[in-house]
């Protein structure tokens, strides 16, 4: 589907998933409820938004991945920006939604056994991309927490150029959404879970990644 689709009525279910999974998150301040409201009318102007042929602002999801004891988190030197960063990336056609999106992300970029992800975003960006992205120039990224079993490692994909664990308090780059994502994903680590009326605990769990 193209844009000029969305604008002759055209639907996708993902982008209608996507809408609906925003438009039910909470956002914790102004800035990141700013963000949601900006992602939910991007992807109601652009259904396509979530694939990479669709326009070149792109919706896409990831995963802040600490282990289990919340003392390191788990990052990736992108081979294309050369930096490091958070595993995450598009969604693909069988992927469920933003969630199961981020955790096969996660899965596929680490190389970690028994991910647990909470289905609940911890944290939104927007940030610009550099040309070594190709048409994809933006990209609005929909973060979400994952917690790895105790004593997992993870293996490098040929995605990246490296793949570790960093300690929480001593991340290899200052960049600012990191070290804001990292903290989102630490305070819902933290938070103590609580039965939900579907029977998904809020807090470190929800959908489970063999």
């Amino acid at each position: 589907m193209t844009s000029r689709d969305a604008a002759s009525g055209g639907s996708d279910p993902r982008s209608e998933r996507a809408v609906a999974d925003l438009l039910a998150h909470a956002p914790a301040g102004p800035d990141q409820a700013a963000l949601r409201d900006a992602f939910v009318a991007h992807l109601r102007a652009h259904p396509d938004a979530l694939s990479r042929s669709g326009p070149p602002a792109h919706l896409t999801a990831g995963c802040v991945v600490l282990d289990a004891r919340s003392e390191r988190v788990c990052l990736v030197l992108h081979r294309k920006a050369r930096a490091w960063f958070q595993p995450g990336g598009h969604l693909e056609a069988a992927d469920a939604g933003l969630a199961a999106a981020a955790a096969r992300e996660s899965r596929e970029e680490t190389g970690l056994p028994g991910l647990v992800v909470d289905p609940h975003p911890v944290d939104l960006d927007r940030h610009a991309l550099s040309g070594a992205f190709g048409r994809c120039t933006e990209h609005l990224d929909v973060r979400f927490l994952a917690v790895a079993p105790e004593g997992a490692e993870p293996v490098c994909s040929p995605e990246s150029l490296d793949v570790r664990w960093w300690p929480v308090d001593d991340l290899p780059t200052a960049e600012p959404a990191l070290a804001r994502l990292v903290a989102a994903g630490l305070e819902r680590a933290t938070r103590p879970t609580e039965p939900a009326s579907d029977g998904v605990r809020a807090g470190a769990c929800g959908v489970d990644v063999p």
